[in-house]
Formats: C-alpha cells, sequence, structure tokens
C-alpha cells in the first residue's frame, strides 16, 4: 500500500540570482552564501587539493580520480520500484539503520510530479524507499544543511551530485559536523523538469504515463510506464539533434566531473555493464560497502572493444555544434544496423565508463571555447586536458593557468 505520510520538506530560502553557471546546489541560499565564487565546481576547482583534503590523496587517475576499489555490483535481492537494484538507497538507509547517522539529505519526487526533485530529510530508513529513482531539474539540497543542523543533527548523510558533493566539501570544516558520509551519483546532463518532459513528449505518445527512465550501459534507453510496460530506444535513435540549444545548460556540458571524484562512495552505471558500477574511493566508501555484507554482490570489472572511434566521432560532431553548424545526422536507413552493432561491438565496460569521460572532457573544452574562452584556465582542469589530448586538444595559450600569465585568483 502506497504511504502518504509527508516527508520532511523543510522550507528553505527564495534562490539567489541565477548566473550562467549556478545549477542552484543550494548554497547560495545558505548564511555561506559569500563562500560560492570559491565552493563552486564551475569557478576554479582544485581537484588535487579537494581529494587530497577529502580522501588523503590527490586521485591518480585522470579518468575516475582517487579510487580504492571499483566493482561490479548489485543487490541480491533487488528493491521494488528501485532504478536499477537500490545500491544508493540500501547505503543511505543502512547508515540510518545502524545510527552511523541521524539523517540522510536527498531528493524525493514533488508531489505533482515524479520527475521534479525536492530536497528532503530523512530520519526513518524505511523513507527510502520513497525517494528511489531518477528525477530531472535543479534542487537546492545543500540548503537542507542548515536546518538538519539547526535539529540537533550532526552526523549526516548525503547523496548528491558532483556540483552539490564539489560545494558541500569545499563548506564541509565550517559546518561543525561530528561526521559526515556521502554517497555520489554520476552527472553530465541535466535540465529543467519542464525540458525533461518536453523529452519525454519526443519519445512517446503517453509521456504523463512514464514513471522511470533510464540510460543504460547496452546502449539504450529504458522507459517504464504505469500499466507496467517497458520500452526499449536505442541511443541512436533518440531525437537528441531535435533538441533546442539551450536544452542541456552550460554548466552540463562543461561539467569536469562526471564521476563524482569527491563523494565517498559513488553509484552509478557507465562501468556496470549491466549492473552497477561502483567506486569506493576511501574509508568512509569501504565501511558503507562492507555493511551491507551479502546482501550486496559485487563482480569483477569487464573492459570490451574499443573507445577511440566512438569518441573521435563525438567530437567532430560537437565541434560542428560548438562552432553552431549543423549536426551531421545518420541517414535514417543506417541507424537500425548501427543500433544493432553499437552493443554487440561497441565500447563496453570499462571500455564504455572511459569513452564517455573522455567525451565529456572533449565537449568541455569546445564548448568552452566557443562560450566562455576567459574562463578556460579556471574550469578546465588538468585531468580533463589529459582525458581530451589523444583527440588533438591541446591548451592554447591563456587556457591554463601555466600561460595564462595572470594571477589566478581574480575572477576573468
Amino acid at each position: 500500500m502506497r504511504d502518504t505520510r509527508p516527508l520532511d520538506i523543510p522550507d528553505l530560502a527564495p534562490p539567489a540570482p541565477r548566473g550562467e553557471l549556478c545549477t542552484d546546489c543550494g548554497l547560495s541560499r545558505m548564511a555561506l552564501a559569500p563562500r560560492c565564487g570559491t565552493a563552486c565546481q564551475f569557478t576554479v576547482p582544485d581537484y588535487p587539493a579537494s581529494e587530497t583534503a577529502t580522501h588523503g590523496g590527490p586521485g591518480a587517475d585522470p579518468h575516475f580520480g582517487h579510487v580504492l576499489s571499483m566493482h561490479r555490483a548489485a543487490l541480491r535481492e533487488p528493491a521494488p520500484g528501485a532504478q536499477w537494484t537500490g545500491i544508493t538507497t540500501a547505503l543511505a538507509a543502512d547508515l540510518l539503520a545502524r545510527g552511523v547517522v541521524t539523517a540522510v539529505l536527498t531528493l524525493a519526487p514533488a508531489p505533482d510530479d515524479p520527475f521534479r526533485p525536492i530536497p528532503v530529510i530523512v530520519t526513518d530508513p524505511a523513507d527510502m524507499a520513497r525517494v528511489r529513482g531518477m528525477r530531472m531539474g535543479y534542487a537546492p539540497l545543500l540548503a537542507l544543511l542548515e536546518p538538519a543542523i539547526a535539529r540537533g543533527h550532526t552526523r549526516i548523510g548525503l547523496v548528491g551530485i558532483p556540483c552539490q558533493v564539489h560545494a558541500l566539501r569545499a563548506i564541509e570544516a565550517e559546518l561543525g559536523l561530528e561526521r559526515l558520509y556521502v554517497i555520489g551519483t554520476p552527472c553530465s546532463d541535466n535540465t529543467t523538469t519542464e525540458n525533461f518532459h518536453a523529452f519525454l513528449a519526443r519519445l512517446t505518445d503517453r509521456p504523463d504515463r512514464v514513471t522511470y527512465l533510464e540510460f543504460r550501459a547496452d546502449y539504450r534507453v529504458e522507459m517504464r510506464f504505469e500499466d507496467g510496460g517497458v520500452r526499449t530506444i536505442p541511443f541512436l535513435k533518440l531525437p537528441l539533434s531535435d533538441l533546442p540549444p539551450d536544452f542541456f545548460p552550460l554548466t552540463c556540458r562543461t561539467c569536469t566531473d562526471y564521476t563524482n571524484r569527491l563523494a565517498d562512495v559513488t553509484v552509478g552505471y557507465m562501468g556496470g555493464d549491466g549492473d552497477q558500477w561502483l567506486i569506493v574511493r576511501n574509508a568512509r566508501g569501504a565501511e558503507m560497502v562492507a555493511a551491507l555484507g551479502d546482501r550486496l554482490v559485487t563482480r569483477p570489472l569487464t573492459s570490451r572493444g574499443k573507445r577511440a572511434g566512438a569518441v573521435k566521432g563525438f567530437a567532430a560532431n560537437t565541434e560542428r555544434a560548438a562552432g553552431g553548424l549543423p549536426l551531421r545526422r545518420m541517414p535514417d536507413w543506417l541507424r537500425p544496423v548501427v543500433a544493432w552493432l553499437q552493443p554487440r561491438i561497441g565500447p563496453r565496460g570499462m571500455e564504455f565508463a572511459r569513452a564517455r569521460l573522455e567525451m565529456k572532457a572533449v565537449e568541455t573544452i569546445l564548448h568552452l571555447r566557443r562560450t566562455a574562452p576567459r574562463r578556460m584556465r579556471h574550469m578546465v582542469p588538468e585531468h580533463v586536458w589529459r582525458l581530451a589530448a589523444p583527440y588533438g586538444l591541446a591548451p592554447r595559450p591563456g587556457e591554463t593557468k601555466a600561460t595564462s600569465g595572470v594571477d589566478q585568483t581574480k575572477s576573468p
């Protein structure tokens, strides 16, 4: 029977005026709002320093950051209604059940729209089941910190995307928390909830009946409907080239932290090859994963196919788009053929994950060069240049701190 008890949705401060690079992580609604300029992922990120402060050392892997271990993973008994099997929810619920934290800050579906995110404070492990699943849109998650702390919560868990987690780590020492556990999910392409509904309407004539949408590592999108129906669509058949230019904001087209490098543990799909992909980054992450015991089944990672061709093709198309030229469209007759081949000969497992991260690196550089070239020396970390280098993208004069010849502590 559906639980109709109200979730804890505190009243939050109104949004501050949003700039082009603001994803409304919630920091601008807090008393610590003056820290936005130094805490934001899209201003002056310093991942080696942040990873050292969070994990005890900088990330050695340019693709994935600081890593203790990586696994393919699934819950032995999948949770009903989970996006995959429910690992993220299980980790957070277990923290509450064991008393390690007294509150988890996360996002719930809005009462009037299951895809619109609403920040909530969860204190009952059973309530984590009510916040399962993906939703699109901006949500001021960090603004929950002040009401949670005011209620006496000093041991807190948080489930967040990279831009939220980056800002959280920047202010963590100022919060006075006894313990903080961060479960991260990957992210690169967010948009407004209204845009997302417009996208759904391009995929189905029943957009108001869709209950679930997931991009899978087998090059397909899966949709589920209220009546139990399921539909899968190959990536190549998605109407992405028909979306308006501003469908994805500049922040998401220039995201430099797809894998949530500052989370204690990252739970995603890209490297999972049919399972979820678990990146354990530090001792807190290892503690959370170990606490699930035999409820969690882990398997070795896989890696198949070659990514270079896919990334080169993406780079060429992105360069055209960043230059204002129309995308090269694949002939309709060829799409079913390539859609059939992709999951069979395309990159899979860790090769798929590396391909996606290199695509994001290429996208970041090309879009920033066109729209905000003066920001590049601040916004593009060294690991992004390393990922883009095999595809002929190297820093131009003024695009890195080493070549800009200006005081890097000042805004462009």
